[in-house]
Parts: structure tokens; C-alpha cells; sequence
């Protein structure tokens, strides 16, 4: 149950948690948003949503003690 960040046409990126095993080929990846909203998202198997940092890396003052530095990872932090 990893977390990832999705695409949002307001919000510009939605944290969302994966609630079911992805398998390489699926065209829908299975995840639940923040305000609870389970969804299927369309994903592309070349280019998965970026993955979302653990809590604990949350307000890091260095970006590059961050695990996954992306653009939905900086401008969340």
C-alpha cells in the first residue's frame, strides 16, 4: 500500500494510496485519495505516477535527504 501522487486539474497534484496490487500491463491502478475517494486512474505501464514520500520526510529543510525528488514532492514539502 505505497502512496503516489496523481495528476489534479485544481489541486495540480492529489496524494493518493494504492489499495490494490499493481501488475505490470494493468491499465488501471486501484487507489483511494486523502478525503477518501476510491478511484480507478487510467495510467500509462511506461509512465507510472510518481511515488510520494514517507510522513517522517515531510517539511525537510534539504530536498535532497528526500527519497523521491520530483516536481509533486517538492512543491508538496
Amino acid at each position: 500500500y505505497n502512496r503516489v501522487w496523481i495528476p489534479d486539474n485544481e489541486e495540480v497534484w492529489q496524494s493518493a494510496e494504492i489499495t490494490e496490487n499493481y501488475k505490470a500491463g494493468d491499465c488501471f491502478l486501484h487507489v483511494q485519495l486523502e478525503d477518501g475517494t476510491e478511484l480507478n486512474y487510467r495510467v500509462d505501464p511506461a509512465a507510472l505516477p510518481p511515488l510520494r514520500n514517507p510522513d517522517i520526510l515531510v517539511g525537510e529543510n534539504d530536498l535532497t535527504a528526500l527519497s523521491y525528488l520530483h516536481e509533486p514532492a517538492v512543491l508538496h514539502n
